[in-house]
């Protein structure tokens, strides 16, 4: 009786035990199933964190390919750019040079007639007695380039009659004309030796012109007959003109205005055809092709 009690005790206290340990079981498949459930979430989570990674990662490259792409295209067309640069700095250095050219030519040109006009201006200076009545004051360069030769040396007042006095000044010019264009560069170069003549204000102006004009003409044909070259081979280049008082040096109404003004001028008038030539060869090089600039692939 006595064993069976202990088995009924026995079986009965197992009976006990094993919801207890059930209930454990459970909890700890519960808590396994949590712990589970958040190792899965949190793998989700960081996957789609490593996903948003990525594609942070992919966006980024992509920026950076075509930033890179842009600097490219930058740097090549920096390049044309510096091609153009170049292109057009040679293009303005060798407009320079032309420049330069013309306006040596050019200078030559306006040398060459300085040259002759000083040459002509030496040779009258060269018969005026010294210290006499203005001595070489009387001829001058103006600001034209032209010389200027004083009425009083060559006329009396009011006459277009060649004074005695004038004529060895007019002898010499005469042979300085014939050597100046005797060289046939100087020759090529000269369209035509101008004698001018003017007036002051005073007396009418029928008077003046008539005046300046048979002055000018006076002097042309003393000098074609003072020397026979000038007559026989360059009298083409001579030519008279009369100004009257139209161009006066100084227009005050002075007796020493007067004297400046009552004048013959020579002038040296260079061929157009010369300087046009100058220009023609400089037009003719700038409208020869230029390269176009380079343009991007």
């Amino acid at each position: 009786m006595r064993n069976r009690r202990q088995l009924l005790s026995e079986h009965e206290g197992i009976r006990e035990i094993w919801p207890a340990f059930t209930d454990v079981m459970s909890t700890m498949a519960l808590i396994l199933f949590v712990l589970v459930l958040l190792s899965y979430v949190r793998s989700l989570i960081s996957s789609k964190r490593i996903d948003a990674f990525q594609h942070q990662i992919a966006t980024s490259e992509q920026r950076l390919r075509a930033l890179d792409a842009e600097i490219q295209a930058g740097r090549s067309q920096l390049a044309m750019s510096q091609a153009a640069l170049q292109q057009q700095q040679a293009v303005v250095a060798d407009t320079n040079r032309q420049l330069d050219a013309v306006r040596g030519q050019l200078q030559d040109i306006a040398v060459l007639r300085l040259s002759v006009l000083t040459k002509l201006k030496q040779a009258i200076e060269s018969q005026l007695a010294p210290g006499g009545d203005g001595g070489a004051a009387l001829v001058a360069i103006d600001g034209n380039g032209d010389i200027v030769i004083n009425e009083s040396l060559v006329f009396e007042y009011d006459s277009y009659a060649i004074k005695k006095e004038g004529k060895p000044l007019l002898d010499a010019l005469a042979t300085a004309l014939g050597n100046v264009l005797a060289d046939a560069d100087v020759r090529a170069s000269i369209d035509t030796i101008v004698i001018q003549g003017h007036t002051d204000e005073r007396g009418s102006d029928a008077l003046n012109w008539d005046l300046s004009a048979r002055r000018a003409t006076a002097v042309v044909e003393y000098l074609l007959q003072a020397n026979r070259s000038l007559a026989d081979e360059y009298a083409r280049y001579f030519s008279a003109s009369a100004y009257s008082k139209y161009r006066p040096i100084d227009p005050t109404a002075t007796d020493a205005a007067y004297r400046k003004n009552r004048r013959i001028e020579i002038s040296v008038v260079p061929r157009d055809d010369n300087v046009r030539k100058v220009i023609e060869q400089y037009e003719e090089s700038a409208r020869a092709p230029v390269p176009p600039a380079p343009t991007a692939p």
